[in-house]
């Protein structure tokens, strides 16, 4: 049996060595694809492999039929749509994700962007503190639990909605759950987005649902740039001069948004969130555990499709 990690944006060499040697401690070959540039070599690499373990990679249908001998793909964090999952399925392909590994490298993210921008790029000019604000979760998954933690280290009042989740378990988590996101947004002066984008969420963070927030609000996005609706939030910037809009998703027009609102909004240039050498590491030996336990004794606790 073989494994092989597929990586554009490759692993720290320190996360790839714990990697191969717990592929290889499980008595399992290691192989490794790095900062591939055409998509015919992830072809070729594919084709002898019985495991998969990916970034942000994108894994379709013509990945997966040149994989004949593919069982398992892993995807090294927690969102898995760069996955094609009905393809997956077809080919009796397992995919799995890594949930929680990266969730304290976003969190930490969140607030290293919210300061910087209500601090004014620290450009000595006077802005705001975050203590006694209100912070609203959209979702309650491990991100969002780690953002509300560290948001009570700076004295935040945290809530959250999360349709799948009961009242019982997000207070039990330490929120004041919501009944609608209607309510979290007028509620909320800080909103936070840490949904996954699926067919109900695509284009939902709209301009009737944001115009709610209370004056000075800050909309903070770590989650997808495609559960924006770039077009009403630019509509609803340009009318309400107290808005800001954060992201580590950079919209698709990032550009126009930084010429017409300037300070008001930050996107960080690439993806961050995931971008430190902790969750670096802990995504990948997840990934290889995973990998090495469905192959030997056919565990799939964190199976998606």
């Amino acid at each position: 049996m073989k494994i092989l990690v597929a990586t554009e944006k490759p692993f720290s060499a320190a996360a790839v060595a714990q990697i191969k040697q717990i592929v290889e401690d499980g008595g399992v070959e290691f192989k490794a694809l790095e900062k591939y540039t055409e998509k015919q070599q992830l072809l070729e690499a594919v084709k002898d492999v019985d495991g998969v373990i990916v970034r942000s990679d994108i894994i379709d249908a013509e990945v997966l039929e040149a994989a004949k001998n593919l069982k398992i793909v892993v995807r090294a964090g927690a969102g898995y749509d760069n996955i094609d999952l009905e393809a997956a399925t077809a080919h009796k392909v397992v995919v799995m994700n890594t949930p929680g590994q990266n969730a304290n490298a976003v969190a930490e993210l969140v607030f290293g962007m919210v300061l910087y921008v209500i601090r004014n790029h620290f450009s000595g000019k006077a802005g705001s503190e975050l203590l006694g604000k209100k912070l609203g979760l959209q979702a309650f998954g491990n991100v969002a639990r780690n953002v509300a933690r560290v948001a009570k280290g700076f004295g935040m009042e945290v809530y959250a909605y999360d349709p799948f989740l009961a009242k019982e378990q997000i207070e039990a988590a330490g929120a004041k759950a919501v009944g609608s996101l209607e309510e979290l947004y007028k509620t909320c002066q800080y909103v936070s987005l840490h949904c996954p984008a699926t067919k109900e969420t695509i284009g939902s963070i709209n301009y009737d649902l944001v115009k709610n927030m209370p004056k000075n609000g800050v909309l903070i996005n770590t989650a997808r740039k495609e559960v924006i609706d770039e077009a009403g939030l630019e509509k609803l910037l340009e009318e309400r001069e107290d808005l800001r809009y954060i992201a580590d998703v950079k919209p698709n027009a990032a550009d126009e948004y930084v010429a017409k609102f300037g300070d008001r909004v930050f996107f960080t240039p690439k993806k961050s969130g995931a971008q430190t050498g902790e969750a670096n590491a802990n995504a990948g030996v997840a990934a290889a555990r995973q990998s090495v336990g469905f192959l030997k004794n056919g565990i799939d606790k964190f199976r998606v499709n």
